[in-house]
């Protein structure tokens, strides 16, 4: 299933932009729309500078975020450029099989978070580390969900990086390797500087751009067919090569099992993944954590019927209008182009450059998001806790988070530039089946039962990135297409369905094996939830 991964990429970052190529031509409008998004992120931080004074304020805004507000900060950590531009070129390849993929992420977060959120807001205090500890005790399982945050994120922040530079030189003819060095020079002052609040209102401003930038293109795209959806699916039959069969899904069909371990991946690794969580620790109580949830849904579900009008607009517009097809009839810039030349064709220069900026201010609100959970993990987690036997005072807590986050801002940069015009989506599979295999399980166990153990929680979390790992390189994504061998010795792609049952199991044993160890003194065999 070719378009798997590429679909991993389009729902949880900018790696699907990885897979096209060509420059879009750039406008003066565009520039000075970049150069805006640019100015107001940088206000933002520095108005969140100013009200950061504790530790409580660097990771978690203090706990003042409304329900509203953390729902529209989740949403923008959804909604990134990928989904935007990712599912809208879907579509336009391949009509409604294409927003098949976008079920698991929307059916996962109102199922799963919501039997997690108000659970981790009452029982952690910044990080996932400091839930599952509030269960477990002892510095093997702080150091194990430290590990795999830092190690998640940075899957994930690499592949985002790469997008990035891809994006930004797709959009404004940028050089890659200054694109990449720019992205990553404003990640690091919005983190060590404006932290949580700063990251948490980028991703709010960013949403409601997001929002209104595809309300807008739907109704221009339904205006163009009398507002009528009927003739506009119409057109699109018309134009495709595959007529009817644009109207179907057989993605189940063709593969059923990829297609279901694809969203188990991205449906429970997206309660697994770092960055997410921590938004559960920026809303005052157990009830807002709840309600942002129930508004994260509300926006993410309403923005993907979207892109049934965006998709099907630019499947009718852009492929009847052939300035922006080539010789061979595909998509002038690559097949990721799809939304920004309907952009073109709906408002002209004006439109192009909205959408581009809204594009890039994607890029910057999940690449903060990502430093701050990783540079959190290193200074809250690993050295906070473990390294320092007493409790770090806030000044050096401050100090450490802030070298942690130049440290990943190189660290991304120049992996960003080092992986250029690779195929990145197997980090982003690798991220969401480390995810769903190794912090989902042991935060749900460690949540809802009160028999798991900390070699427990170790010995299934661990197999499961470990599993993760092996499976994927042994999978389509880099066995075949990386490495170039001919066939998979593992066919599902991403391998969830094998690692997510494995984590969970061994996670079970493991808590067996070593019951009596749960009377040990110091350890707390159970909490009160």
């Amino acid at each position: 299933m070719k378009k798997l991964l590429t679909v991993l990429a389009a729902l949880g970052c900018t790696g699907a932009l990885a897979q096209g190529g060509g420059a879009a031509a750039t406008s003066p409008i565009a520039l000075a729309l970049f150069a805006g998004v640019i100015g107001i992120t940088l206000l933002i931080t520095w108005w969140a500078a100013r009200r950061t004074a504790s530790t409580n304020d660097f990771y978690a805004a203090g706990g003042n975020i409304s329900g509203l507000q953390n729902g529209l900060a989740i949403t923008g950590d959804a909604l990134s450029a990928g989904a935007f531009l990712g599912l809208s070129a879907l579509v336009f390849g391949s009509g409604f099989d294409g927003l098949y993929y976008a079920i698991g992420y929307t059916t996962g977060l109102p199922v799963v978070v919501f039997l997690m959120a108000g659970k981790l807001r009452q029982l952690g205090k910044y990080t996932f580390t400091d839930v599952v500890c509030a269960k477990l005790g002892g510095n093997g399982v702080r150091i194990f969900s430290a590990c795999a945050s830092l190690t998640i994120v940075a899957f994930y922040l690499v592949a985002q990086m790469v997008g990035a530079g891809q994006l930004v030189q797709l959009l404004f003819g940028i050089e890659y390797s200054l694109a990449i060095v720019l992205v990553g020079v404003l990640m690091i002052l919005y983190v060590a500087f404006g932290g949580m609040l700063a990251t948490t209102w980028v991703q709010i401003v960013k949403a409601v751009l997001m929002l209104c930038v595809g309300c807008a293109i739907s109704i221009m795209v339904l205006a163009r067919f009398d507002y009528s959806f009927a003739a506009l699916l119409a057109s699109a039959v018309a134009l495709h090569p595959k007529g009817q069969a644009i109207l179907g899904t057989a993605t189940m069909a063709r593969d059923p099992w990829s297609a279901f371990s694809l969203g188990l991946a991205v449906m429970f690794g997206t309660a697994g993944l770092p960055h997410v969580l921590m938004r559960f620790f920026t809303v005052p109580d157990a009830r807002a954590a709840r309600t942002s949830v129930l508004w994260a849904a509300v926006c993410m579900n309403g923005f993907y019927a979207l892109i049934f009008v965006i998709g099907f607009g630019a499947l009718s517009l852009v492929r009847a209008d052939k300035t922006y097809l080539d010789a061979a009839g595909a998509l002038v810039g690559g097949g990721n182009t799809a939304a920004l030349h309907l952009s073109r064709i709906l408002g002209g220069d004006v439109m192009y450059g909205i959408v581009a900026a809204v594009a890039f201010a994607t890029i910057l609100a999940v690449v903060a998001g990502l430093t701050l959970s990783g540079a959190s993990a290193v200074s809250h987690d690993i050295y906070g806790a473990i390294f320092k036997r007493r409790a770090a005072t806030e000044r050096e807590e401050f100090r450490i988070v802030r070298i942690a986050t130049v440290v990943l801002g190189v660290f991304a940069v120049v992996l960003g530039i080092a992986f250029k015009g690779q195929n990145v989506a197997y980090m982003i599979s690798l991220a969401f089946s480390i995810a769903c295999s190794s912090t989902f399980p042991v935060l749900l166990l460690a949540i809802y039962w009160k028999k798991l153990t900390a070699f427990g929680a170790v010995l299934g979390g661990g197999a499961g990135i470990v599993a993760s790992l092996v499976l994927t390189v042994l999978g389509p994504s880099v066995w075949v297409k990386v490495l170039g061998h001919a066939a998979p010795v593992v066919p599902l792609d991403p391998p969830a369905l094998v690692t997510v049952p494995l984590a969970f199991a061994l996670c079970i044993v493991g808590s067996w094996l070593s019951a009596p160890a749960r009377s040990a003194p110091g350890v707390l065999s159970s909490a009160r939830l």
